[in-house]
């Protein structure tokens, strides 16, 4: 009876691994095939403020240009 218990249980325990499991890798090095489309996407992103910068600026002129 107590082998019924003590097999499996021995089983068990020597399954458990007691090394923690490895951590992924948080920074990636960059890839130099997607280079091209992230500088691509950032220039993007600095001519889209620059066109909401000049939008505001004209919504700001025609404003000033309708109020007495």
């Amino acid at each position: 009876m107590k082998k019924r218990i003590l097999i499996p249980l021995a089983l068990f325990l020597s399954a458990c691994d007691a090394s923690p499991p490895p951590q992924p890798q948080t920074e990636r090095p960059p890839n130099p095939v997607f280079e091209t489309q992230i500088q691509a996407v950032k220039k993007a992103e600095a001519v889209e403020g620059q066109v909401m910068d000049a939008a505001e600026a004209q919504r700001n002129q025609v404003e000033a240009a309708t109020q007495p």
